[in-house]
């Protein structure tokens, strides 16, 4: 049965308000789905992959060449999250969705940015609170953030007001340090090719769920969102072959790239780095000023799709037209402690 996006819109505001007051969760999922859930979970298992290996280390300077054209410091990005933050299933540094958004930075500013990733691998959002105290314990805070969080919290099962006012918290930590920050959206699990009915039914559910909850919080502490739906839409859905990578769980290096395509222009506005004419809404892109739960649920259900708060309970909803990337180059290498191990995501 198909969900209605006026009914993830309620359900979003739920636990978005639960988030805020404190509430420990709201049940989804009735008690007779959970016996066959459970079959299905292993039965996936079994089909997906999951790779223990930690992901290329990309921090450092990219955008080197430019430093000759401006004087002043490099632009300092963050990536926070989880293992898709951190670029798990790729083997080169420079196809890791931070180093992919740092040279396409460097690009559109022509100046120099240093890249700091803090995602670890199986990190659910009660871990972003450990990775911003890291962040900002290591001197100014950065001019912009990503973060990419979500999945593990639907698979493990983390109640998902909770999951939320861990975000919440993260992005009004991150904004109170003078940080823009742009949150990718839980991506919709249901994508994933292995799993069967009727677990990618509920996994979707679950996912667009949590994203449009996202959305709301996120928007509401000055954060702006940008919905990976299923890992960026009819993409995914054509080309799962190749924009999953082998273990056919995480993105290959043509899925982070594709992700990393649609984020980087909302990067660049949060940076003031887009044209001005673009930030006006575009019905014919089906764009508009909606309310915020609309917005988040009309976000939830499409791949690619930005939310950034306009007035009151009002947010504006994009489509922005994605640009290429330019080629991704290897970094000037950073003087910067290995990432923290962790457990490798599972479903």
């Amino acid at each position: 049965m198909p969900m209605s996006k006026a009914s993830t819109a309620r359900v979003a505001r739920r636990i978005a308000t639960a988030a805020a007051y404190g509430g420990g969760g709201i049940g989804l999922l009735g008690g007779a789905t959970v016996g066959l859930l459970f079959a299905e979970v292993q039965l996936a298992k079994r089909k997906v992959g999951g790779s223990a290996d930690q992901p290329p280390l990309a921090d450092g300077l990219y955008g080197s060449t430019f430093a000759r054209l401006h004087s002043g410091r490099p632009l300092r990005l963050a990536l926070l999250g989880d293992s898709t933050a951190a670029g798990q299933g790729v083997h080169r540094p420079r196809q890791t969705p931070g180093a992919l958004l740092a040279s396409a930075l460097a690009a559109v500013a022509e100046r120099p940015v240093a890249l700091r990733n803090v995602a670890v691998p199986g990190a659910q959002s009660d871990d972003l609170e450990r990775q911003v105290t890291v962040l900002l314990s290591e001197g100014p805070a950065p001019d912009a953030c990503t973060i990419m969080i979500g999945a593990n919290d639907v698979t493990h099962r983390m109640p998902p007001a909770r999951s939320v006012r861990h975000l919440s918290d993260a992005v009004a930590r991150l904004r109170t340090a003078g940080c823009e920050v742009v949150v990718c959206t839980c991506p919709d699990l249901g994508t994933i090719e292995p799993v069967g009915q009727p677990l990618r039914w509920i996994a979707r559910r679950l996912s667009r769920q949590l994203a449009a909850a996202q959305t709301i919080a996120v928007v509401e502490e000055g954060g702006r969102t940008v919905s990976l739906g299923d890992l960026l839409g009819p993409e995914f859905a054509a080309n799962p072959r190749e924009l999953f990578g082998p273990d056919n769980y995480h993105p290959s290096a043509e899925g982070y790239a594709t992700a990393a395509m649609a984020v980087l222009p909302t990067l660049c506005a949060v940076m003031g780095m887009w044209p001005t004419e673009d930030e006006r809404p575009d019905t014919a892109r089906r764009e508009g000023i909606l309310p915020v739960a609309r917005a988040a649920a009309e976000a939830a259900a499409e791949g690619g799709t930005e939310v950034t708060a306009i007035r009151g309970p009002w947010a504006l909803l994009k489509h922005r037209r994605r640009r290429r990337l330019p080629p991704a180059e290897e970094a000037t290498p950073s003087e910067r402690p290995p990432r923290q191990e962790a457990d490798a995501d599972t479903l």
